[in-house]
Formats: structure tokens, sequence, C-alpha cells
């Protein structure tokens, strides 16, 4: 890939070097104690042992999703096969994952753990066009980030995919799952929504993805979720209205009845504290000011 200049401009402006010079135990040491900094990810465990091998790094994300960490520890290594294996292993054992997260973060948050978008982010100095079209042609969520160690004190990651992957089949979940089936899913609730309301639902969504080429769209059973590096906004579709959670402090804004709410104290699928109801066109307008907010501030 291209590589990337940096320049430190403080008193004269100098070019900062990029360099390979880190461990890769160092690199997910790194990660690992700050996997929620660089990556919105919780984390779990390191070295996760399974029946043949061990995956690097595993944790949870903030919508519930399982996470899968494989650094490409050399140039021959193929990182990519061996996460989408991980996370094939991970589809067929999740009551092991489920232990985990009741070990680490209790059963209420088991019980929350959403498992129709799990995620492998594969990380190394570099990935070639070749392994990015492979990725793309899968169609599984996998993700490549290429970091960069500038002198001693800058690291940088660059995200190099985004996926468009379809949520796992209703018909995979487990029976301790099926109590929570019994609810539409996102995708559903858009398909039998009327078209009024569907014209407006899109416009939202085009909307939040021209604030930037930054912002992925992850499709999670129950809601839809755009995301930086943690979420910026969950967007659920009803027959009659659609509903947002932003991540800004609802003490910030001037709550109107109908409109926006309060939801710190109250339980919601999604994340964020501030909720968004909107019914119309002129709703919309409304909230585009927020939309830029949680944007800007996420």
């Amino acid at each position: 890939m291209a590589e990337i200049k940096l320049f430190s401009i403080s008193d004269t402006v100098k070019e900062r070097t990029s360099s390979e010079v880190i461990l890769e135990k160092e690199l997910q040491n790194l990660i690992e104690q700050n996997m929620e900094i660089f990556f919105g990810v919780r984390f779990l465990k390191s070295e996760y042992q399974i029946t043949n091998g061990r995956m690097d790094s595993i944790g949870i994300d903030e919508n519930n999703s399982p996470v899968i960490f494989e650094y490409k520890r050399s140039q021959n290594e193929n990182v990519i096969n061996q996460g989408l294996f991980y996370l094939d292993w991970l589809l067929d054992h999740k009551a092991d994952f489920k232990l985990l997260v009741i070990k680490k973060m209790g059963m209420e948050a088991a019980e929350k753990i959403d498992w129709s978008v799990p995620c492998v982010i594969c990380i190394a100095h570099d990935f070639t066009k070749y392994d990015i079209h492979a990725v793309n042609q899968m169609q599984r969520n996998i993700k490549l980030v290429s970091y960069r160690k500038y002198d001693k004190d800058l690291i940088m990651f660059e995200h190099l995919n985004t996926p468009t992957v379809k949520p796992i089949s209703e018909n995979s979940v487990s029976d301790s799952e099926a109590k929570n089936n019994t609810q539409k899913s996102h995708v559903e609730k858009l398909a039998s929504a009327p078209d009024e309301m569907k014209k407006l639902y899109y416009s939202v969504c085009d909307y939040i993805e021209s604030l930037g080429d930054d912002i992925v769209q992850n499709q999670l059973k129950l809601y839809l979720a755009y995301k930086k590096v943690q979420n910026m906004a969950c967007v659920e579709i009803y027959s009659k209205q659609i509903i947002l959670y932003l991540k800004i402090d609802p003490e910030s804004v001037t709550l109107e009845k109908g409109f926006t709410r309060d939801m710190r104290s109250t339980g919601h699928y999604g994340t964020g504290d501030l909720q968004i109801t909107i019914k119309n066109a002129a709703d919309f307008e409304k909230a585009k000011p927020l939309l830029d907010r949680a944007y800007n501030e996420a």
C-alpha cells in the first residue's frame, strides 16, 4: 500500500520516519491494553485457546458482537484464512464464548451477545491489493488494518476495507437464543414498513453516510449502527416512526417532548443516550444539526 507521509510542524517542519521496528507481541500488548480506544472493542482475553489453535486476542464490541484480532507475524503468514477459520470455529462454539463473557463481564452482558455480525480484525504492517480483493469477495465481516509506527511516540492505524456482509441467518441460532427470535429483526421491520416511512428512512441513512468517508455501516439484528471508531448513531424503523440514538449528552440539548428524550436511565437497543424520534420530513430537518454534532464528536 502507498506510504503515508507524516510531518511535525511544531517548530520547524520535519518528516516523522515510519518504521516496522515494533515487535508483534509489543503491538499485541499495546492493542489489548487500549482496545476500546483504538477499535471500540472491550478486551476479553489474550491467546484464547481453542481446539485447533489459539486466537491472538478476543473481545466484544459496543454492539455486543464478538471480535477476533489476528496479527500478521511474517510475510508468508496467511492471517486472513486463519481469521476466517477462527470465525467459523467461534460460530460453532457459541457456548464457549458465552462462558468467557460470563467470567469476564457477568451474566447480563452474556445474555446480550449479538451473533448476527461477529468480526475478525486482521492487523499487519501491510496488505496487498490482492488481500483486499480476496476479503471483499468473501462477504464476511473481516477487516484489514495496517499500522505504521512513527518515531517513539506515534502509531497510526489505517482501515483498508469496509466489508459488506449480511447478518447471519436466524436459522443458525441455538435453542438458548430462541427467546430473542420472536422479535422482528431490523431488516424485517424495514421490509414491512410503509413506503413513505421507507423513503424517510433511506433519506436519514443517506444523510448520515454523507457526513464523512470514515463512517461504516454495521447491520445488527435489531438496529442499524453507523460508526467511526465507535458508534455515532443507531437507527431503528417502525411503521410510523424512525428512532435514532446518538452519542450526545442529553443535558447539552434542549429536550423537546415527542422529538428528543434522555435515555440514560432507560434500557434500549443500540448505543447512545439521546433519542430522536423522526415521524416526518420536518423532524428529519430538525435532526440534521444533531446528526452533524454526533459525527463531529464521535
